[in-house]
């Protein structure tokens, strides 16, 4: 919201937010305790106020979700949470139904969700035209797609650059909701995409059986921020707000690292104030993962699932060269510690997992030696000394200060400025003695004024620019210190960039004269708003009880045909199709995009068999 480059993190609740801003993230994003796409993580309206309050100390953002599809009941429900919410000081509201479009909303920046499927520089331009402030693009964007977006419009883009990937198209997959009714884009997804399934052709064919085959490794886009920049990205996003505090400081810490080197490098601004000093060396192999791929952002093709295992596999620290009785030796040297949980898979690719009771030397002992075998990858899914460094204070967030001592007609000043611009003085009254110990004396007033202790600014040096040096007693010094502090605090909240926005009324046309159940129009709201912008025909949304059998329940430009090394040559006819079947029986038939890359998953076989 202000033009500058912003590194944006998850936070499932209070402690998690201020660790993520304390750990250098420009902005944060929680959800309410209604209306946001993942249910598990509301807050309450009490608790986004006390992140608010400490995140706009540095400058910082927040920013709300109510980004799930909202039937007509529940319309007035959240437009009274839009108003409170405001009326708390968030920064921008995260929305997905354009049916609030038509509602009475506060002057607060419109973000457009990822749900909503902004995969095309004319949905994103129509975003802009109709109030939305900032646009969060789909996961599933290349570089150049990104640079043809950025050429057509001026909106702030918004991409993810690490976490968890859906395998299906965001705000288009309805497959938790068809096999269960909980549906995504309601906050309620079921995580189908993290079973196992079987793969068979036509015939019947198995071609395989009892793997992951929808379950995707996580984003890492770290070796690509230049580049987005360079596309016109200014918010890095972090998915996350159903990770832990551990996971999210260690890769906000990670990035602010990696973004820091950068902005220095091109002269840009920081997204918010304050510099950070980390507790610890981030690592993001060290917390959650399930390996990494960047999904092919700079169009390469590469490996993107993770077939064997939806769970954390950590990282890599070595391959099993001896096995004895109880212990087993690595290949080469290793950091495996006591307490330290490993991973592994055995012959049939299955996960399992011990923990190091002892190490001595090149030799581990682990829990349990069942599984273990020579040649074998392990990893490390827990580095106990690591999560130890992250179980206390994570990092420490100062602002810079310069301050200066001068005459005055009464006494003395203390002024100053921070990093932002903002100024304070207080007067310190009282007749001028002179010290007798100058230099002490000296010593004295410097060391005093540079204590600030808790306070979230710092001082590297003070000024002195006084006829004499005085003696100052260290209460005056400590008094005129916490007025000054507190009347700096003072002038920064009222000088705070308050971001505005809002819904703009036009009828200017949506890129689209068609809407089937894919549109994700469920109230009469929405319906509404596509009517006045131009289309003729809305199907109702999924959830309004609709039976999509033989229907599309996921788009993706995941394929599987590609990940198996079954894949045609591009430009040849589409393949045909295969069929999944899931731990239940239940089969889907996947139809394949072959060009283009990507495929299609249908509830049941098109023809209407199960």
């Amino acid at each position: 919201m202000n033009g500058r480059i912003e590194l944006l993190a998850p936070a499932k609740d209070g402690p998690t937010a201020r660790a993520a801003i304390l750990c250098g993230a420009d902005a944060v994003y929680l959800g309410a305790d209604r209306f946001g796409a993942r249910e598990a993580a509301g807050n309450a309206l009490s608790v986004i106020r006390e992140v608010a309050d400490f995140a706009h100390q540095y400058y910082a953002r927040v920013y709300v979700t109510l980004n799930t599809l909202l039937h007509d009941r529940e319309l007035a429900g959240a437009q009274t949470m839009a108003h409170q919410l405001y009326g708390i000081g968030v920064d921008a509201l995260i929305l997905q139904d354009v049916g609030l479009l038509e509602l009475d909303l506060p002057p607060l920046p419109l973000i457009a969700s990822t749900q909503m499927h902004n995969a095309t520089v004319e949905k994103v331009k129509f975003w802009e035209e109709v109030g939305f402030s900032r646009v969060i693009l789909a996961r599933e964007l290349t570089l150049e797609q990104i640079r043809q977006i950025r050429r057509r419009t001026s909106i702030e883009l918004e991409c993810f650059i690490h976490g968890a990937l859906c395998v299906g198209a965001s705000g288009q997959c309805y497959l938790s909701y068809t096999l269960g009714g909980r549906s995504g884009n309601r906050g309620q997804c079921a995580q189908p995409c993290r079973r196992r399934y079987s793969l068979q052709d036509q015939r019947g064919k198995l071609i395989a059986k009892d793997r992951h085959l929808l379950s995707l490794k996580d984003l890492n886009l770290s070796e690509h921020l230049e580049d987005l920049i360079d596309a016109g990205i200014t918010s890095f996003k972090i998915e996350g707000r159903l990770k832990d505090l551990p996971y999210v400081a260690n890769t906000v810490g990670f990035y602010r690292q990696k973004l820091d080197a950068i902005l220095r490098r091109k002269d840009l601004p920081r997204g918010s104030s304050g510099s950070v000093r980390l507790a610890f060396q981030p690592d993001p192999g060290k917390t959650f993962n399930r390996g990494f791929t960047d999904y092919g952002l700079t169009g390469k093709s590469s490996s993107v699932a993770s077939l064997d295992t939806p769970k954390s596999i950590g990282e890599y620290v070595g391959t099993v060269a001896r096995v004895e009785e109880s212990s087993f030796v690595l290949e080469g040297a290793h950091d495996l510690h006591n307490a330290d949980g490993i991973c592994f898979f055995d012959h049939g690719r299955n996960l399992d997992g011990t923990v190091v009771n002892r190490v001595e030397g090149l030799r581990v002992y682990p829990q349990k030696m069942h599984g273990i075998r020579t040649g074998q990858e392990i990893h490390r899914n827990f580095d106990y000394t690591f999560s130890r460094q992250l179980t206390g204070r994570v990092a420490e967030r100062k602002i810079r200060l310069s301050l200066l001592l001068e005459e005055s007609a009464q006494g003395l000043i203390l002024s100053g400025m921070d990093e932002d611009g903002n100024r304070a003085q207080v007067e310190i009254a009282g007749e001028k003695q002179p010290a007798r110990k100058k230099e002490a004396a000296r010593q004295t007033i410097l060391a005093q004024l540079t204590k600030l202790g808790n306070t979230i600014f710092e001082c590297p040096n003070v000024q002195l620019h006084t006829a004499d040096t005085y003696f100052l007693p260290v209460s005056r010094l400590n008094a005129a210190k916490r007025e000054f502090v507190e009347q700096l605090l003072r002038t920064r909240q009222a000088n705070r960039p308050r971001p505005t926005g809002g819904v703009r009324k036009s009828e200017v046309p949506y890129p689209e004269k068609h809407l089937t159940y894919l549109g994700n129009a469920l109230n009469e709201k929405a319906c509404t708003f596509y009517r006045r912008h131009g289309v003729e025909s809305i199907a109702p949304a999924a959830e309004s009880g609709l039976d999509l059998s033989g229907q599309v329940v996921m788009t993706t430009k995941y394929c599987l045909r590609k990940e198996l090394g079954l894949c045609r040559r591009e430009g040849s006819e589409p393949a045909e199709p295969l069929i999944l079947e899931d731990e239940d029986g239940r089969q889907f038939e996947l139809r394949f995009r072959c060009g283009s890359c990507g495929m299609e998953i249908f509830l049941g076989r098109k023809d209407g068999t199960a």
